[in-house]
């Protein structure tokens, strides 16, 4: 009967399975079909997650402290053999410490207003005596004084002899001794120069800002006369700066390199839409710092052996592929990338997994043992950082990738910290290199720090309009940033080497070099005062 049933069936309904196997074959392909759509929905919601925190969440990467060490706490702070402390009572007396607003104030020009009773009035309401200066009351305030222009007319007396010009057939005719203009026929003097560079590029305010600053001042300076201005400013005075720090960073043993995109509206052969890129290199610790800032117009791999070429030593990135053809140098990788993954797989997790143990925050305080061991040797020696390195951070490096080896075989690829365990197994040569040498970093943040204010000033400024803007606003920032980090105020600095510059022969490597950054020939005006 069964049979017959089943018969009249397949006649009349062709959906129907022939037998158990393909009934079977369906149903795995229906839970094939159904993980996979289950494994996109987590991914999707991953991604749904990670843009609300990105958009509405913190960004600060840091972990609580009571957190760096919460799968090994125990076992790693319990001394069985330490006795129980007994408890004091301490009283003591603290001195009153200086005020910060005396140290505020101390390095500060001083205006003094007096106010005092005349003499007719210092008469005592008493008695009608005479009364005495007792004493005195101060009150300080901060004053600002707003920017203001003036004219210099550089006057040139020219001299000639009248008995010269009586006697003889040629006079000769002396002028005075005169600074040399930074660009002939214009108004523009260092200050200005100085004061429009500083503001567009550590102030981060845009020409057009700066235009209608000088309106409200009484003066007409349209902002295509203040980039022409910075064109000329950049190209050639402060690219004399420019080149010799570059031949002095190709002689460093420890570089960082990073890249961030840029956009140029006209560029011959491109579209106003298509990214070019400002490529960022600067020196490691331990020396004065030089940070030079380079636009090109793809991310190509060529770029940086083409300005880095001569370099040998180690090159520390954020693990981009376009620094791999790079001959004669060491590739260091950047924790920092990794723990970001990391942490960005814990804040896409759903809400009611935030708080368990998870394998995320395993991986999460892998990294955060190795920056607690870097936080510990930041002042110390590059010989007793790589000594304690090869103690401490090793065996964390080995544990650290035992457990990613393992991960990977259950973490989905395409999930966020399966993204995390790729990029770490990928990257491990590289992240692990950092304890080949004490002079190295942990990560490539010193760079990225660096490259910071390029980005902030983008935000103001969006674009650029010509390429040889961009090439301009690269060797200006490399000036300004590298002033920064030497202690230097960018204005003053600025002010000095246009003053200085047109007025040197430029084609010498010692006048140069007294004016680099950390030269101790500049004058005590150019440095920020050191509280």
């Amino acid at each position: 009967m069964e049979l017959g049933y089943n018969s009249s069936m397949k006649t009349t309904t062709n959906s129907t399975p022939d037998s158990m196997e393909e009934l079977n074959n369906k149903c795995m392909k229906l839970e094939k079909q159904n993980a996979e759509l289950a494994a996109k929905v987590k991914w999707f919601e991953e991604q749904f997650r990670l843009s609300q925190q990105k958009r509405f969440g913190a960004s600060s990467e840091k972990t609580p402290l009571d957190q760096l060490d919460f799968f090994d706490e125990a076992e790693k702070e319990a001394q069985p053999a330490l006795t129980e402390p007994t408890l004091e009572s301490i009283t003591y007396k603290r001195r009153k410490q200086v005020g910060h607003r005396e140290k505020m104030l101390e390095d500060l020009p001083v205006e003094i207003i007096e106010y005092r009773l005349s003499e007719e009035e210092q008469i005592c309401p008493c008695c009608s005596g005479a009364m005495h200066e007792m004493s005195t009351e101060v009150r300080q305030e901060l004053k600002i004084i707003p920017a203001q222009v003036s004219v210099v007319n550089h006057v040139q007396y020219i001299y000639a002899c009248r008995l010269c010009e009586k006697t003889e057939i040629h006079t000769p005719i002396l002028k005075a001794s005169m600074p040399s203009p930074l660009l002939p026929k214009s108004l523009v003097s260092p200050s200005i120069m100085a004061h429009v560079m500083s503001q567009k590029y550590v102030e981060s305010m845009p020409l057009y800002r700066q235009e209608k600053q000088f309106e409200r001042l009484g003066i007409e300076l349209s902002r295509q006369t203040l980039a022409n201005w910075m064109l000329h400013g950049a190209n050639p005075w402060l690219n004399f700066v420019y080149d010799r720090m570059h031949q002095l960073l190709l002689k460093q043993e420890v570089l960082h390199a990073d890249e961030t995109p840029l956009q140029v509206l006209h560029e011959p052969g491109r579209s106003a839409g298509q990214s070019s890129y400002m490529w960022l290199y600067r020196t490691g610790r331990g020396i004065p710092p030089i940070i030079l800032y380079e636009y090109q117009t793809t991310r190509a791999g060529k770029h940086p052996c083409r300005f880095l070429a001569g370099f040998k030593g180690y090159l520390q990135t954020d693990g981009y592929s376009g620094y791999n053809d790079l001959p004669n140098s060491i590739q260091i990788g950047c924790f920092a990338h990794a723990r970001r993954k990391f942490d960005e797989a814990i804040k896409a997790l759903p809400e009611s997994h935030s708080t368990a143990s998870v394998a995320a925050k395993e991986g999460l305080n892998f990294c955060n043992q190795l920056f607690a061991i870097e936080r510990d040797i930041r002042h110390l020696s590059d010989k007793e950082r790589y000594k304690i390195r090869l103690e401490r951070s090793r065996s964390v490096l080995d544990a650290f990738l035992i457990w990613l080896n393992e991960q990977s075989k259950r973490a989905l690829p395409k999930s966020a910290f399966g993204k995390a365990i790729t990029y770490c197994r990928n990257q491990w040569s590289k992240l692990e290199s950092f304890i080949k040498d004490g002079r190295l970093e942990i990560d490539n943040n010193r760079c990225e720090r660096s490259i910071k204010p390029f980005v902030i000033g983008r935000k103001n400024w969006l674009f650029c309009n010509t390429s040889r803007g961009a090439k301009a606003s690269a060797t200006i920032y490399s000036v300004i940033e590298t002033a920064k980090e030497n202690g230097l105020n960018p204005f003053e600095y600025l002010k000095y080497l246009f003053e200085q510059l047109p007025n040197l022969d430029t084609l010498d490597h010692e006048n140069i070099d007294a004016l680099l950054p950390w030269s101790a020939t500049l004058p005590d005006v150019c440095k920020v005062p050191q509280k």
